[in-house]
């Protein structure tokens, strides 16, 4: 089984023993992604989101495609009580291509401010 590690320079490179991505078959699985080091790392789930967005969005133009070829993303939040805000936001970024998803409520993320980090799941 061959397996491609991807990390893609304009997201800085991973500061832990991980890369940003791994393509295996016609399939790219991404690590998970937060807003730190983005404007948006103080700011509210909703706009964490489309920071993480716009990381995956980085990295599907770099493969050529798409936020269009989610097929899962995992999304994990430190509080329940935004859940709306976060799903009117997910429902703008995906339109009509949702992926599937789960949803999981963890403790806390390695920096206080982050609410959210999302991995995703794509085809090529």
């Amino acid at each position: 089984m061959l397996l491609e590690r991807i990390n893609y320079p304009e997201l800085g490179l991973p500061v832990g023993p991980y890369t940003h991505a791994v393509i295996q078959g016609d399939t790219l699985y991404t690590s998970g992604f937060t807003a730190f080091g983005t404007a948006d790392q103080d700011a509210s789930i909703g706009d964490q989101a489309k920071a993480i967005f716009s990381q995956l969005k980085s990295i599907a133009k770099a493969q050529n495609i798409s936020l269009q070829n989610l097929v899962k993303v995992t999304v994990f939040v430190t509080d329940m009580s935004d859940m709306d805000a976060l799903r009117a936001t997910l429902a703008e970024i995906y339109g009509e291509h949702i992926p599937a998803s789960s949803l999981i409520k963890i403790e806390a993320l390695f920096a206080p401010e982050l609410k959210i980090e999302i991995e995703a799941i794509f085809a090529l």
